[in-house]
Formats: structure tokens, sequence, C-alpha cells
């Protein structure tokens, strides 16, 4: 008699859908999975030991590396657990700021999870059009910033600097026609409040376009209806958060029920999925775009007619202008002190929590008096997810892997930290 016997099968991490370094070793019953075991540490960095043995004004930039799909909301929960810290709070100018880019990083982030979710389960176009979009908001980091993806925009006491009065533009090239500038730039003559205004304005309609292609599309249901269905209740008992959580119909958002920054002005909705499977969180995704481009609407509207400053003026917190740092010796010592020593911290412990593209993304800071962490930790929403793998996968074929994985939105950064 021939002997059966499950098969041990290793999914990834050179598979194009593992997203470079998740490796699940899957047994199989023929085509379908009995169980799956996660391996990770394949990118770990340290980063929570390395924030340790740095100032805190020096860690910002190890955030934006943690989950480089959402960038300035890693740096916003580190940034409000020092400010917990320290007992200040960011002009309220500095605040609408924080929430508009905040906004802007779940369309970024959004967007990537689209295109890839697409183009893992076999659907090419979607991620063109959705790198549409991101580069217009990518422009926005760099203007900014001086950098697309790893910003360090947000600071303790505010933010970097204030919103340019103009964005950067195309220049003609070999590649391109004056005609093709001159369209390019069309949207580019004013502020940079009036480009994000024009986005938030026609953004809509390009969501409406990726509707088009996927919601009714029958391959898309075929490949994600009656996916991976988590109950609500066993959602909450894994850990899930963000629109793992919300798609099992609960609808927790940090935003709405413990508000930081100014979200408790904001007037936007929550959407929740009903079914709890991966047609549902993809939904649940789809609609969160249009409610971040509400509320970056609402932000644009009030920071034009509200100026002022956007830092806080206490010089012990924040570096003193390039302007008097390059004539005034005082200040150039100032400026050396803080970005070489930083500041010292007041003995405490701290937890702040952000609404992050893909749940709650925690810091959990501990001080003791020095200029440097005691002890850092950071809570990734990815990682529960990623534990769930296995209950998710089970009973699915091998080809519902990948819509599992893409339904997680899953960045290895923040996982292995």
């Amino acid at each position: 008699m021939p002997e059966i016997r499950n098969m041990t099968l290793n999914f990834g991490p050179q598979h194009p859908a593992a997203h470079g370094v998740l490796r699940l070793v899957l047994e199989m019953d023929g085509e379908v999975i009995e169980r799956a075991d996660p391996h990770i540490g394949l990118l770990h960095r340290g980063t929570e030991k390395l924030a340790e043995s740095k100032p805190f004004n020096q860690s910002i930039g190890y955030m934006d590396r943690l989950d480089y799909v959402s960038m300035m909301c890693n740096e916003h929960a580190y940034v409000m657990a020092i400010e917990r810290l320290l007992g200040v709070t960011p002009p309220v100018r500095a605040q609408y700021i924080r929430v508009m880019f905040d906004e802007i990083t779940r369309v970024l982030n959004h967007l990537m999870w689209l295109g890839a979710h697409g183009l893992d389960i076999g659907a090419m176009t979607v991620f063109l059009y959705c790198f549409r979009e991101r580069e217009d908001l990518m422009d926005c980091y760099e203007a900014v910033s001086g950098t697309r993806m790893h910003a360090t925009y947000y600071r303790p006491g505010g933010v970097y600097r204030d919103l340019p009065d103009r964005m950067p533009q195309y220049q003609a090239s070999k590649l391109r026609s004056d005609k093709m500038v001159r369209e390019l730039n069309a949207n580019r003559q004013g502020s940079m409040l009036d480009f994000i205004e024009d986005f938030a304005d026609r953004f809509p309609a390009c969501v409406d376009e990726y509707e088009t292609l996927l919601t009714d599309n029958r391959i898309w249901k075929q490949r994600t209806v009656d996916i991976g269905i988590v109950t609500p209740e066993r959602a909450q008992a894994l850990g899930f958060t963000g629109p793992m959580l919300r798609g099992s119909g609960v609808a927790w958002d940090l935003r709405k029920k413990q508000p930081y920054e100014v979200y408790h002005l904001m007037d936007f909705d929550i959407p929740i999925g009903v079914n709890g499977d991966c047609y549902d969180r993809y939904l649940v995704r789809i609609e969160e775009m249009r409610q971040s481009a509400r509320i970056i609407k609402q932000c644009v509207q009030w920071l034009r007619a509200n100026p002022g400053p956007v830092m806080l003026e206490d010089h012990k917190l924040t570096p003193p202008s390039r302007a008097d740092m390059k004539g005034d010796m005082e200040s150039l010592i100032h400026h050396f002190k803080h970005f070489t020593e930083g500041y010292c911290v007041p003995a405490g412990e701290a937890y702040a929590a952000v609404e992050h593209p893909k749940g709650e993304f925690g810091i959990y800071l501990v001080s003791d008096g020095a200029n440097k962490p005691y002890r850092l930790k950071a809570r990734a929403p990815g990682f529960p997810h990623l534990a769930a793998m296995n209950e998710l996968v089970q009973g699915h074929m091998l080809a519902d892997v990948v819509a599992i994985i893409g339904t997680m939105d899953i960045v290895f950064g923040e996982i292995d930290r």
C-alpha cells in the first residue's frame, strides 16, 4: 500500500508574495493547508536596542524605518511618547499639520497595500494606478522634509518647519516636452496647501477607478470572498487592530475612541465590515482612503486660515533657527549641544499610541532622567496579525495563503524591529 502523509513546504522568503522576508513553513495535505508556522527575524535590526544608546532626538529617524510604508505615523507615536514624559503640548498649527500628514501617510500606505495585494492576486493594472497617486503624495513628503520616504519631520514640540509656499516644479528634459511639463505643473502653481487640496478633491475619483477594476470583478471576489474569515470575538481575542479588526465588524479606531492631537475636531466616519473576510477588509481600506481625503480637506482649510508657530519656543527642547545659528555664537553652541547631546527627559514611563494605517502602533518609553531612553518597546500592529496566520490559513488552499498575507498588509520592518 502506498504511504499517504502530509508534505512540508517552504513558502518564501524568496516567493514574490512573501514580500521579501516572510518564511512560512506549511504542512500540506495535498493542496489543503493543515498548519502554518511563520518564521520571523530575517530582517531584525535591533531598533529598540539601538534607541537606548542614542539621545532621544536621534532616534526619530529610526522610527521611519520600522514600517517603511507609514513613515510619519511611526514618528508620531515616538514623538508623542517623548512629549508625554516632558509634559509639553505642541502648538495647534503643528497638531493640524501632524494630523494632515498622518492621513496623507494613511493614503500612501493603503495605495501601496492595494497595489501589492492586487499584484499578488494577479491584478496588474491597479498597481500602476496606485503608484500614479502615490507620486504626488511622495512629493509632499519631499517638499516639507527634503526626502521622499524617511522624513524625520515630526519633532518633540512640533514639526521641523512650516509648510512651504510653493511646490517643486517639473523641469523640461529630453523625456518631457514643454507642453507635457506645463500639464504636470498645472496644479503646482500655488502653495503646498493648494496642491494638497487639489489632490484631496480629485482623489475620490481615483478611488472610484480602483473600485471599477476590482470591487465587482468576479475573479477578485473569487479570490477574496469567504477567505480568512475572523469573527469579531476572535479578532479581539487575537489582539487585532486597525482594518483587520474593523473588517470583522468592530468599530474600534483610536482617532475616535482615544483622540489625540486634533482628531476630536475632525468630521469623519469609521468604516466596518460584516463578514470578516479578505473582501471586507479590502472594502474597509478603500473607504478609509475616502475618509482620509475628507480629513485632509478639513486640515487644509484650518491651516490656510490660521498661521502661527509650528514649534515650541522653549530652546531647551528645540534648536534655534538656522538664521540665528549662522550669526550668533550662543545659538551655534546651543545648536551643537542640541544635536549631539540632546536633552534630559524627566524619569518616568509613558505609552503613546496612534491609529497607524495597519492598526495600533504604540511606543512604550521608560526614562531614568538621562538624555537617552532607559527602555523603548514598540507595539507593532502587524505582529498579532502574523501570529494568527496559522488560524487564518487552516483548511484553505495554497493559493489562498497569498490572499491572506496580502489582506494583513504586513511590513516586516515593524514586526522584526
